[in-house]
């Protein structure tokens, strides 16, 4: 009895040591990040992800849903981060932020935009394409019901067809208010592709032929990295005039531009308290607009992941990421890169 207690507390005592030196991550649950379905949000999800892991040595994963899903879970750390949070657009952000249950860090894509755009060729036309401008004054969204036959819906020709963002999305609870805002409800359809890859399929579909082309759009996106766009005049911002085209069940919308937009690394409370190396990394996260674009392009034309384009762009811009590291944490995530 003897030796087998003597053999039980040397079986503890090596259980112990083998647990308490085994690398800090593999006694951590992982860090949940939104899985995000657009593809600056993927981009910038792996990006920070592979800087977590490589540099930081803790482990990630990420849960899918809708924004609104995921900014719910978020208030209630059932996720940590959300890579790209467009801070302030969304009732659930909005509710959420001013009891205090999540954060928005730092300013991380200056010069981002939404709003409605066409192909510039609708408007300026294309001599090398054979194009003629079929839009010559179109400048605003009060032009729009002079142009309903430009953009002439197929299933309603009476009509023109005006292209929502992506199901679920905050945004296309805007645009459908912005739609009656305008008074164009009477001469636009508002169709919704579904998800984000169908919208996208129309779009480019449609500049590949030439074909004149009405649509919700936002940057940074590997479209306004690969064509040429304009985007539509929109009455200036109005904050009581957004809070009506955010709330869907609001009957009489009024007419604004959307929000300025504010590109943050959203995180849970929770979060904030717990990781503070990393809170103050995301706070100096800042991605240049051009380089983001053109890195998305290359990922959508390449068919890359986005962890691969994340690593693509570590690699290319090593002079951009470092700034937001400490030395040691950034030769970590370099070596990585080798």
């Amino acid at each position: 009895m003897k030796g087998l207690r003597a053999w039980l507390v040397a079986c503890g005592a090596g259980l112990w040591l083998s647990t308490a030196t085994l690398p800090a991550h593999a006694q951590t649950t992982p860090i949940q990040f939104a899985d995000l379905n657009w593809e600056s949000g993927s981009l910038i999800t792996e990006l920070l992800r592979y800087i977590v892991e490589k540099g930081y040595g803790l482990p990630t994963d990420t849960q899918p849903g809708t924004t609104i899903t995921l900014e719910t879970a978020l208030a209630k750390n059932d996720i940590q981060v959300i890579a790209e949070e467009w801070a302030g657009r969304s009732p659930v952000w909005v509710k959420a932020e001013a009891e205090g249950k999540v954060i928005g860090l730092g300013d991380t894509v200056k010069g981002a935009t939404e709003g409605w755009f066409v192909p510039e060729y609708v408007i300026k036309g294309d001599a090398a394409k054979g194009i003629k401008p079929l839009a010559p004054d179109l400048r605003s969204v009060a032009d729009l019901p002079r142009y309903k036959d430009v953009f002439k819906d197929p299933e309603s020709p009476d009509k023109g067809r005006f292209l929502n963002s992506p199901i679920g999305w905050t945004s296309e609870v805007v645009n459908a208010q912005k739609l009656k805002a305008y008074k164009l409800t009477d001469d636009y359809v508002n169709f919704r592709s579904g998800s984000g890859a169908a919208l996208d399929a129309e779009i480019a579909s449609s500049i590949r032929r030439g074909k004149p082309v009405l649509f919700y759009y936002w940057s940074p996106t590997p479209l306004l990295g690969r064509y040429k766009l304009i985007q539509l005049e929109e009455p200036p911002f109005d904050a009581k005039a957004w809070a009506t085209l955010t709330d869907a069940d609001n009957p009489a919308p009024l007419p604004t531009r959307s929000l300025p937009s504010k590109l943050s690394i959203g995180v849970s409370k929770a979060f904030q308290q717990e990781y503070p190396q990393l809170v103050e990394f995301f706070a100096k996260v800042d991605l240049p607009i051009d380089q983001l674009n053109k890195a998305l392009a290359n990922m959508s034309e390449n068919r890359t992941s986005p962890r691969q384009a994340g690593e693509a762009f570590l690699k290319d811009h090593p002079e951009v990421w470092k700034t937001w590291l400490p030395e040691d944490v950034a030769s970590k995530v370099n070596a990585s890169l080798k």
